[in-house]
């Protein structure tokens, strides 16, 4: 401060003519003494007096360091609005401009610097930190935003200590043995050097290592704390101020000589200490100061100016007063910031009036760094992150291995190299501070039970989900056409199913429909060649080649049921099957008309036979077959068959069916057949005591008996069934009521006309029973 109180004195370009002058008190480190001599200060008097007069003596006060003690001074000069500039009062709170209206600081505040840390946390993965604050304001407000900053960041307090001012023992050894016991690897110290030498010296006793500590800008270059055999703290990590390179600092230091000083206790003291010699007559073997002492021949602490960064806060504080006198001093009549445009009197300044003008004060020093303070009185922050460094020699050296800045209206950013950091015990890999090891993908984190969200286990993503980033929070589902592979990782286009004419399902089923179809066409060919003998044309021949059509026809269409379903195919396979055993059933009726009408006739060239002639049957199975081509045609027209994709039966596949539109249509289609087997039934079951020799009712009743049974059966195994199976039960009903039909039918006439040729005559055919 005295330094550069000289050198603006000495500068003819800034408060020309006008020379400042200083008053140093200390405060001991305690907010009484700092509030005491502030008041001594505003009053200009040593000692207390009775009549105390209200007019500050003083415009502007640098001070205090702590932030405690400058919250007690502030809130006193607030109410004269005499300004107070701090150089390392960092805490946030004393950027609030309704309670502290007079504070200006040259040091960033907290905030920026708990930003910084927290950035810093997240960069290198930590989720899982404990802390230690002083038991002061710097400390307590710091810890309790770095907490508020991590945890919107995602990460976790392991646990918070204090350490007290007036410690005993045990309450040292209680914060260490929680270090000890914790599985965070980082901790964050956020005290001053004081507080932190305490921690640290028991830490050392109970040979604690492999802790990654990160340190506060209120010790990050403490010497007090470097120059110790402290090798625990080797690769610390902090933020300090920027440093800074004053011209002529150095050389105005070394100038200190007790002769010069000779009423300061502290020079002397200095001295005595740096030379190892007495001032005063020499005691106990102590040799005697001459002098002469050469203080460029000693390294220390002193005259180090390698890490200015406190003390460039001071210089930079000064230089702010400086100028806000010097404008002030230069205002003009008529311009001025005060009522009526006037400017304040030379004579007669105000601290009031300086506050003002201190805090629109925007300027550049002379190491090319501009100084102004935004609506709070805070400066524009800017860090190093100082990494510290093992010499060869034992000590501590501090290196730059990243910064973190910004200005007013910009996002402050965090950037790092990290190469160049050394970690705790020298070590180069990045340490591992978690409360859980991270979920791999395929897993998501799931919190354990009143633990913080840092304390997680690793839970699979259930089927149709994945996770495709480690630490994920939530699984993602699957778009509806995909699935997830095993790892839950990367969803998979589903596994498309149908029966499919590749699949063995399938090839049975094709094979045995042609072999149905081969063998129908195999019994017309037998109709054909034996069409004039009397068992062929025993009951209307064209009828029994109308059905052996149809039957071809039903074997047939039930390969349309087979392979990928399309819009045609969903639409034949439907109305083909239900138009096909219309047919068919229509002819059955017709025959079993024909042959109930033949044998009841009384007598048997009876008129009743007219109305059952060829042109009658074929009217009835027209008419029958054309009911259902209409109910076709309207199911078609109004919501046919369509292919769709199903995932309701089996989420990992997707199958492709055929959906029947119209509930109702099908329904009309399948309850049209059951009427006409039904009736076809009746009618063949009223017919059973026909001639045994010709009792082909009795054969219609037994194919329609098959009839019903496989459909009946098909109702529940298509219900229970899903995917292709479903279709190859459709299928299976089509084919076995086809070869029961054929079968029943058919079969016991080829085998006459084949193997007993004796019984295909009128004679064996009109034969009647006994009993008849």
């Amino acid at each position: 401060m005295i330094f550069t109180i000289d050198e603006i004195n000495r500068d003819p370009s800034l408060l020309p003519n006008i020379t400042l002058g200083y008053r140093i008190f200390d405060s001991c480190d305690t907010h009484f003494q700092a509030l005491r001599a502030a008041v001594t200060l505003i009053n200009g008097q040593e000692e207390s007096v009775i009549d105390y007069d209200c007019t500050p003596s003083t415009l502007a006060i640098i001070g205090d360091s702590g932030s405690t003690q400058s919250m007690v001074v502030t809130r006193m000069l607030g109410l004269f609005r005499i300004p107070l500039v701090s150089y390392f009062s960092t805490c946030a709170c004393l950027s609030d401009k309704a309670e502290y209206p007079a504070f200006l600081r040259t040091v960033p505040s907290d905030y920026f610097q708990v930003r910084a840390l927290a950035q810093l946390v997240k960069h290198f993965g930590w989720t899982w930190v404990g802390t230690i604050a002083g038991d002061d304001d710097y400390g307590r407000y710091g810890i309790q935003m770095f907490s508020e900053q991590i945890e919107a960041l995602g990460a976790c307090i392991a646990f918070s200590h204090t350490i007290p001012k007036v410690n005993t023992k045990e309450e040292i050894e209680a914060i260490v043995n929680t270090i000890r016991k914790s599985r965070a690897k980082v901790i964050l110290v956020f005290a001053i050097e004081q507080d932190t030498d305490t921690l640290i010296q028991e830490v050392m006793r109970q040979n604690i290592t492999g802790i990654q500590w990160l340190a506060s800008e209120a010790w990050v270059t403490s010497a007090m704390l470097s120059r110790q055999d402290n090798a625990i703290l080797v690769g610390t990590l902090g933020f300090a101020l920027r440093r800074a390179q004053i011209p002529g600092l150095q050389q105005f230091l070394q100038k200190v000589h007790p002769s010069t000083a000779a009423q300061n206790v502290l020079v002397t003291e200095f001295w005595e200490t740096l030379f190892q010699c007495s001032l005063q007559t020499s005691e106990n073997g102590t040799s005697q100061c001459t002098g002469s002492e050469d203080i460029k021949s000693r390294v220390n602490i002193y005259s180090d100016v390698s890490q200015l960064r406190v003390s460039y806060n001071v210089y930079k504080g000064i230089y702010a007063i400086a100028h806000a006198l010097h404008n002030l001093s230069y205002c003009k009549d008529g311009k001025g910031p005060f009522e009526n445009n006037s400017c304040a009197n030379t004579t007669d300044i105000k601290p009031w009036q300086l506050l003002h003008y201190l805090k629109h004060v925007n300027f550049t020093n002379r190491l090319g760094e501009e100084v102004v303070f935004d609506e709070n009185g805070d400066p524009n922050p800017s860090y190093d992150l100082i990494n510290w460094r093992e010499t060869a020699d034992g000590s501590v050296r501090y290196v730059t291995v990243g910064q973190f800045g910004g200005s007013f209206d910009s996002n402050h950013r965090l950037q790092i190299d990290e190469s160049t950091i050394v970690w705790n015990n020298g070590k180069k890999e990045i340490p591992r501070s978690t409360c859980s090891v991270g979920c791999v993908r395929g897993t998501r984190k799931a919190v354990r039970q009143g633990q913080p969200a840092c304390c997680f286990d690793c839970i699979s993503c259930a089927d149709g989900e994945i996770s495709n980033e480690t630490d994920s929070i939530e699984c993602i589902k699957c778009h509806l056409d995909y699935w997830s592979n095993s790892l839950k990782d990367r969803c998979l286009p589903k596994d498309i199913e149908f029966l499919s004419f590749e699949d063995p399902l399938g090839i049975s089923l094709v094979t045995i429909a042609l072999c149905g179809a081969s063998l129908t066409i195999g019994a017309a060919a037998v109709f054909t060649n034996y069409r004039n003998t009397p068992i062929v044309r025993a009951n209307n021949s064209e009828l029994s080649f109308l059905i052996l059509l149809s039957l071809v026809l039903c074997f047939l269409c039930s390969v349309t049921f087979i392979g990928k379903p399309t819009v045609w195919s969903c639409m034949l396979r439907h109305t083909l099957f239900g138009i096909s055993f219309v047919l068919c059933i229509s002819c059955i009726l017709g025959k079993t008309i024909v042959v109930l009408m033949a044998f009841r006739a009384r007598p048997p060239n009876s008129d009743r036979m007219k109305w059952f002639g060829p042109v009658q049957q074929r009217v009835i199975i027209l008419l029958c077959t054309s009911l259902q081509i209409i109910i076709c045609l309207l199911w078609l027209t109004t919501s046919p068959p369509l292919p769709v994709k199903n995932t309701k039966y089996q989420n990992a596949k997707i199958i492709l069916e055929c959906d029947v539109g119209s509930i109702k249509a099908f329904a009309f289609v399948l309850g049209y057949i059951g009427i006409l087997s039904s009736s076809c039934f009746l009618l063949a079951f009223f017919a059973r005591k026909l001639p045994d020799n010709f009792n082909e009712a009795k054969f219609i009743t037994f194919s329609m008996v098959i009839f019903f049974a496989v459909w009946v059966t098909f109702i529940p195994a298509y219900v229970s069934t899903s995917g292709k199976y479903t279709v190859a039960v459709e299928i299976f009903a089509i084919l076995a009521s086809s070869f029961g039909i054929l079968s029943c039918i058919f079969v016991p006439k080829c085998y006459i006309i084949l193997f007993k040729p004796e019984k295909n005559n009128r004679k064996h055919l009109m034969c009647r029973r006994a009993d008849d």
